[in-house]
């Protein structure tokens, strides 16, 4: 009798019903199944401005400098991260090397951001953004232009 019959695949069908498989799924399928709907405000803020502008629409937001820089080993580090969480929008991103405090500073915030600048502007990965974005002469040009704001 040939192996192939109906007869032989239903004994071969029922003798493997009666094994445990040897690998069992999950009951849930997706493993991230609590996440929520919509993006939690700390993803907001971590867009590409260009990007969020896209997603969401236009916003209104103030004109602002963002003084980005890394850790460095000197006696005022401390001070300058006192300055760069005192800035109206402070975040720390990436990790070991990579890692950067970015304190966004508006108009009102002038002296701060110059009092900051002053301690992280002789690093060379420190860098200057206009409205959250590279800008050209980003550190020679605008941001000298925003101590004139100083009264």
């Amino acid at each position: 009798m040939d192996e192939r019959t109906p007869d032989r695949q239903e004994k071969q069908r029922a003798e493997r019903s009666d094994e445990v498989p040897p690998f069992q799924p999950l009951e849930r399928f997706w493993p991230y199944v609590e996440l929520p709907q919509q993006p939690t405000d700390e993803e907001l803020a971590a867009l590409d401005p260009d990007l969020r502008e896209v997603l969401y629409g236009p916003e209104q937001r103030w004109f602002s400098f963002t003084i980005v820089f890394p850790r460095f080993e000197a006696d005022d580090y401390g001070r300058a991260v006192e300055l760069a969480r005192s800035a109206s929008d402070y975040r720390e991103t990436g990790a070991g090397e990579a890692f950067r405090h970015r304190a966004r500073f508006r108009p009102g915030e002038v002296l701060r951001m110059r009092d900051l600048w002053q301690i992280v502007g002789r690093l060379d990965l420190s860098e200057v953004l206009v409205d959250e974005r590279p800008v050209p002469y980003a550190r020679e040009l605008w941001l000298p232009l925003a101590w004139f704001l100083i009264r």
